[in-house]
């Protein structure tokens, strides 16, 4: 069943904990962002679109800090990134948790091993503790106990997204970045993981930053989308105002042909 939409007032009472303003980002002489704005409410899913090769993970990526920005402000719990001590960052980073394309899990170890990644790097807990809880994780997101001990390479494609989504909750994160989480996945497996991110952000209280192209997930799962194009966002708001868009862009990819399938899977 897809989410209850967001009213207007809803908008305006909600906390923005991710704003970007204004952010351009490029490879050499190639813009991929520019002057771009979007907020990230506390508590939503936001699902990102945008056409194939416009840039849509770059977005997470210089939110992350892992790719550099040439001007503009990101803020993150009400923070300026680039105002921050080194410390306050790392502080920062605790909060969130990211998964991304293709899982991104570390080859040699296992999956309990790779949910101890970040717990290692930020906290200080016995042997004991630590596979307590990587076990905890690998069960929250439907994985048997016998998945602890496999290797990714031992995993199937829907395995390793869960594994790897563990690793992205191992903190128990305020904020989980998703680059693409269904894609790869055939539809039952993608249904699943759907039902399975939309269970988490309500127990949780997860705030959910997706980038994705999947039409089913932006119809069940998300409570607003924001659309690039061109280095901006051209639409943005509950799957409603995509559908009254009249971007061209935006008019294709949610009145086609998929977009009604998906429209009457999510009815």
């Amino acid at each position: 069943m897809p989410r209850p939409p967001i009213t207007p007032q809803d908008e305006r009472d909600r906390e923005a904990v991710i704003r970007v303003q204004d952010l351009v980002v490029g490879f050499g002489e190639r813009l991929i962002m520019k002057k771009l704005n979007l907020d990230v409410y506390r508590g939503e899913i936001l699902g990102f679109v945008g056409p194939s090769g416009q840039g849509k993970s770059v977005l997470t990526r210089a939110i992350l800090g892992l790719v550099p920005k040439r001007e503009g402000t990101i803020e993150v719990f009400g923070e300026n990134l680039d105002e921050i001590s080194p410390q306050s960052r790392q502080e920062i980073e605790r909060r969130w948790g990211v998964l991304f394309q293709q899982g991104a899990l570390f080859s040699a170890l296992t999956v309990r091993q790779n949910v101890q990644v970040p717990m290692r790097e930020y906290l200080n807990l016995s042997e004991r503790l630590l596979d307590e809880l990587a076990m905890l994780k690998i069960e929250m997101v439907g994985l048997k106990p016998d998945a602890a001990d496999k290797l990714p390479s031992e995993l199937s494609g829907g395995m390793i997204k869960r594994a790897a989504l563990a690793r992205a909750l191992s903190l128990d994160p305020e904020i989980l970045f998703l680059d693409e989480p269904t894609s790869g996945l055939d539809p039952i497996g993608a249904g699943e993981f759907d039902d399975l991110i939309a269970t988490l952000q309500r127990t949780l209280g997860l705030t959910v930053f997706m980038v994705t192209h999947d039409l089913d997930s932006l119809y069940t799962v998300c409570d607003r989308i924001a659309a690039l194009g061109d280095g901006r966002i051209i639409a943005q708001g509950p799957i409603e105002a995509m559908l009254a868009s009249d971007d061209p862009w935006v008019r294709s990819y949610f009145h086609g042909k998929r977009a009604r399938a998906a429209m009457a899977g999510a009815a």
